[in-house]
């Protein structure tokens, strides 16, 4: 394993820390007019899912981990697991504790990014902008659509979010899968 100095970490770098393995997901050099300089960051736990807030002195070692990104097509759900499949056609299955909240956003034959530590995944993403087709929403209130007022929607994935009312069952909508925040709707 490779190792970095604390001065040298950044957003997305992953390294063994207190008997787990943590990603940066925040950090922040300071450089106080008295004192010593130091990194404060961020770290969110890749198994356990915890996060942390922690300061480093910048010369720390920190030892480094490998993780692979596979680009994985989501095949199929069998009652139990979540099926992906690479490019080979190797599947791996994963619990719904592994897939979690991503599932909302995908549906059989989508791209993700799966991540794996040691051999087994962790982290499965969706893309960032998906388009996915309204199944269900509740009725716009005539005198409503000139104003930013809401209303619930359920997706073809059984993801329900919020939308503008002028939203019609049936549309497609882009949606960001990092907020789950409706984006603007596909014509």
């Amino acid at each position: 394993m490779a190792q970095i100095l604390a001065g040298d970490i950044r957003k997305g770098i992953t390294f063994e820390y207190k008997s787990g393995v943590y990603t940066v997901v925040e950090f922040l050099h300071v450089k106080p007019g008295k004192g010593a300089a130091f990194v404060r960051a961020k770290l969110k736990n890749v198994v356990t899912g915890q996060v942390l807030e922690d300061t480093f002195n910048p010369t720390a070692k920190l030892e480094t981990v490998d993780v692979q990104t596979t680009k994985m097509t989501y095949s199929y759900f069998d009652g139990e697991f979540y099926v992906f499949a690479d490019e080979e056609y190797n599947e791996t299955r994963l619990t719904a504790d592994q897939v979690g909240d991503t599932i909302n956003w995908i549906k059989e034959m989508d791209t993700v990014t799966i991540k794996f530590l040691y051999g087994n995944a962790f982290s499965v993403e969706a893309e960032n902008f998906v388009e996915l087709v309204v199944t269900q929403a509740d009725p716009g209130v005539k005198g409503n659509t000139a104003t930013n007022v809401m209303k619930n929607a359920v997706l073809e994935t059984g993801a329900r979010i919020m939308v503008p009312m002028f939203i019609e069952e049936g549309e497609t909508i882009r949606v960001d899968t990092r907020t789950g925040e409706y984006m603007a709707r596909v014509k």
